[in-house]
């Protein structure tokens, strides 16, 4: 039995999911993290990672399976961690699994069978374990539209509310194109509020309970195409210069972003980017930071943003000695920027690979305000240093091995110090070696662990029978517990 029938039957076969190693930092693992000062339930988390007891990494968690069958492809998006639950999205499925047990096959700690596949989801979570996917009405009619919003709760598998709403009508491929071709919504939380956008506009709703709170529109040429959210909202808008009707390409479309007022959906300010600009992300909300691609596939410019939506300072990385990545996928998430790091003063991001020489990599911070280099931090020898995400005033990274016997490691840089201070030290079983690539897999540290994630998973190649694949690998504290 393959895994895609296994999340849909309930029925798991031998080997189907796996997981096994006790965390033993047990309890004490919601110890070594802390809220910011003035995060409440219904906002979203931004937690201050601690250092562990200890930086000795034991392996906490493990998801995996032999069961595949070749030429089978099951997507898995979405990853969310809280101090004792780790909730995946599998097909049309959310699955929580508890941390730090041994658990047979079949004991997930809970199931979530949704009508229709996830097609949409966000990495923002409030501060009291909840966040919302999207989901297809249903996975059979010809036309299964991305169309419904479910707000669930990660600590028990609740589905608090769900809603169905609007399916674009506007834009370029809507003239020729049916079904899941032309509806790309996209979904964000902020306090209070989970935002949807749906081509025709934009939709707030109360967390309580799914009441609409407000409700914008768009007129063509225009398009509400992503939103970002987490101390604030903003929607990105994609407006066709030509005949919206038309084929065309990258250089036919202008870019806005809106940032909203909570209460009312009103924009507080818009921005609107230069012509030419081939793609558009929001790595941060609040300070505002936009990656852009002009004209090139990468980014090449960082643009941060005052509050009142004017350029501060523009960061240019057209010389190819910086790297800052944005992916673009059929899940609509315009903050999908896994190594770009944004702090209250200034964004980090890593150098390109200089594997010859004696220093693989460093991390590099611009100032928000100017634009200039501020904090370096080498790599050192026979390892590459990439940003994962801010903690606090602190920037958590990964020191990945390239020999693979040395230990890799999460560490915490500190800006205003230059001190950097380990968190864990880890190795990776040979199967999972490319779990670090932040273009297929997800990366979370939360609550003192450190979590690599599967965004999909195929079954193994014609011939072969059998593989053991990883879906997803915990790594905690190896601290005794305490009596």
């Amino acid at each position: 039995m393959g895994l895609l029938a296994v999340v849909l039957t309930g029925a798991l076969g031998t080997g189907g999911w796996l997981l096994w190693g006790r965390d033993s930092a047990g309890s004490q693992a919601s110890e070594r993290t802390r809220p910011e000062v003035g995060r409440g339930p219904l906002d979203v988390r931004d937690t201050v990672e601690e250092r562990p007891a200890s930086s000795n990494g034991t392996m906490a968690f493990r998801f995996s399976v032999d069961d595949m069958k070749p030429g089978e492809h099951v997507e898995m998006p979405g990853m969310w961690a809280t101090d004792r639950i780790l909730a995946k999205g599998i097909n049309k499925t959310l699955v929580g699994m508890s941390i730090g047990t041994d658990a047979a096959p079949g004991d997930e700690k809970w199931r979530l069978a949704l009508d229709g596949p996830i097609c949409g989801y966000t990495r923002e979570v409030t501060g009291d374990n909840r966040t919302a996917v999207l989901f297809r009405a249903n996975d059979w009619a010809d036309e299964a539209l991305c169309n419904q919003v479910a707000f669930v709760d990660l600590d028990d598998g609740r589905l608090l509310w769900q809603n169905r709403f609007s399916v674009s009508q506007l834009g370029r491929e809507s003239s020729d194109a049916t079904g899941t071709e032309k509806d790309r919504p996209g979904v964000a939380l902020a306090h209070g509020t989970v935002a949807v956008t749906w081509g025709g506009g934009t939709i707030g709703y109360d967390m309580k309970d799914g009441a609409t709170r407000w409700s914008t529109a768009t007129t063509a040429p225009c398009q509400d195409m992503g939103v970002v959210g987490g101390r604030g909202l903003i929607v990105r808008e994609y407006c066709w210069n030509g005949d919206p009707g038309s084929a065309g390409s990258w250089r036919d479309v202008t870019y806005r972003l809106r940032k909203l007022d909570l209460a009312t959906g009103a924009a507080l300010w818009t921005y609107t980017a230069a012509e030419g600009i081939r793609s558009l992300h929001v790595p941060s909300v609040a300070p505002t930071v936009v990656a852009v691609s002009a004209g090139d596939t990468g980014i090449t410019d960082l643009i941060s943003l005052d509050d009142q939506g004017h350029n501060r300072a523009t960061i240019s990385l057209r010389n190819g000695a910086y790297v800052a990545e944005c992916s673009d996928t059929e899940y609509l998430m315009i903050d999908d920027c896994p190594t770009i790091a944004v702090g209250k003063e200034q964004v980090f991001i890593r150098s390109k690979d200089q594997l010859e020489k004696q220093t693989y990599n460093w991390i590099i911070g611009f100032d928000l305000a100017t634009g200039d280099t501020t904090k370096k931090f080498d790599s050192g020898p026979g390892a590459l240093l990439q940003p994962v995400r801010m903690s606090g005033d602190r920037l958590l990274a990964l020191r990945l091995s390239d020999d693979h016997i040395a230990p890799n490691a999460l560490v915490a840089l500190d800006p205003r110090t230059d001190e950097e201070v380990p968190f864990l030290y880890f190795g990776l079983p040979s199967e999972a070696q490319l779990m670090t690539m932040t273009d297929q897999n997800d990366i979370v540290v939360q609550n003192g662990r450190l979590f690599f994630g599967v965004k999909s998973a195929n079954g193994p190649a014609d011939g072969k029978k059998k593989q053991w694949s990883y879906l997803v690998l915990g790594i905690g504290s190896g601290a005794p517990q305490k009596s």
